[in-house]
């Protein structure tokens, strides 16, 4: 009996103590009082009488214990206490009006926040131009930004720690949409002095036998095994001096007169000083390809008008039947 009177005792407590002490409506009530001093005009600005207006306002000074407006044939005078409450029941107004519409934003999909996991490659080129579109056309998505390789962004994707990937090469795994978002061609990257800046344009067959600064199949799988594929089809044999894995990296040895390089187009936007790049005729023409994955089930509502910015550069996956990726998962 005793237990079961604490437990009630204490019931009461936290009900008083969370309570709400007036509400939104008395707030607004008083604000209009205060602004228009004259509670005719505020009762009429409120589309009220004046007696539902009247008992709001005792109300809210009840609920505060402190007087707020001196009353005096409809005039209305604020009280040195309800000076200062005016600001503060403006910024409550304020503060409440601002949450409900990021609210609603957050829900249609307006606002939010897009975890991108992104290999370093990609932001060379294809993601400042992506990050460019989104402040013009979706300044209220917030980016988390995070570099990271294409095995690696697959564990996030399927973790829920990235929402989207910015990789090499498709998850053909179910639960995936894989859409290619860019395409680009090989490009040579060569030191000061190779004969073969004489050419505007190059092919592979200009690599057979020559020193050259590879991919590294640790650490950068997908350029390895594209080049090795290329190299095959054509019976050309580089002479592998380095295998690398940053583009970066090959491309000071390069400087250095270690050997030439073969890499992403994009690539030329390190503005190395002394390397200079001349594109590999290929077959295919744009043999490097960026898609972006995401899981199909993303509930993320910031998901679709984030996927619309990078709509105009899309190739659907063959894999996909339907030519609306968007209006099939999103």
């Amino acid at each position: 009996m005793r237990q079961r009177r604490r437990q009630v005792i204490q019931s009461a407590m936290i009900e008083t103590f969370f309570q709400p002490q007036f509400e939104l409506r008395q707030l607004c009530c008083f604000v209009a009082v205060a602004e228009e001093l004259h509670f005719g005009r505020a009762a009429a600005r409120m589309n009220m009488t004046q007696p539902p207006l009247s008992r709001h306002i005792q109300l809210l000074e009840h609920a505060l214990g402190v007087k707020l407006i001196e009353r005096s044939n409809r005039v209305a005078k604020l009280t040195p206490a309800g000076r200062v409450f005016l600001l503060e029941a403006r910024r409550i107004l304020h503060l409440t009006e601002s949450s409900t519409q990021a609210v609603r934003r957050t829900a249609s999909g307006e606002a939010g926040s897009i975890a991108l996991g992104f290999t370093a490659s990609s932001g060379y080129s294809y993601l400042p131009r992506l990050l460019l579109q989104r402040a013009t056309r979706t300044p209220n998505i917030n980016m988390v930004l995070k570099e990271m390789v294409g095995t690696d962004q697959v564990d996030d994707l399927l973790t829920g720690a990235i929402d989207v990937g910015l990789m090499r090469s498709p998850v053909k795994s179910s639960g995936f949409t894989n859409i290619k978002v860019a395409s680009e061609r090989l490009f040579a990257a060569l030191p000061v002095g190779d004969p073969r800046l004489s050419q505007s344009s190059l092919r592979l067959a200009d690599f057979n036998g020559q020193p050259l600064i590879l991919f590294a199949q640790e650490g950068a799988r997908h350029f390895h095994d594209l080049l090795a594929k290329l190299f095959e089809q054509e019976g050309i044999v580089p002479v592998t001096i380095q295998s690398l894995s940053q583009i970066h990296s090959m491309l000071a040895l390069v400087r250095a007169g270690m050997g030439t390089a073969i890499v992403p187009e994009a690539a030329q936007a390190l503005h190395f000083d002394d390397v200079h790049f001349r594109p590999i005729i290929t077959t295919p023409a744009d043999p490097v390809e960026l898609y972006a994955v995401w899981k199909t089930d993303n509930e993320n509502p910031a998901m679709r008008p984030f996927l619309h910015l990078m709509e105009a550069g899309w190739t659907t996956d063959p894999d996909k039947e339907s030519d609306s990726v968007l209006d099939e998962n999103c």
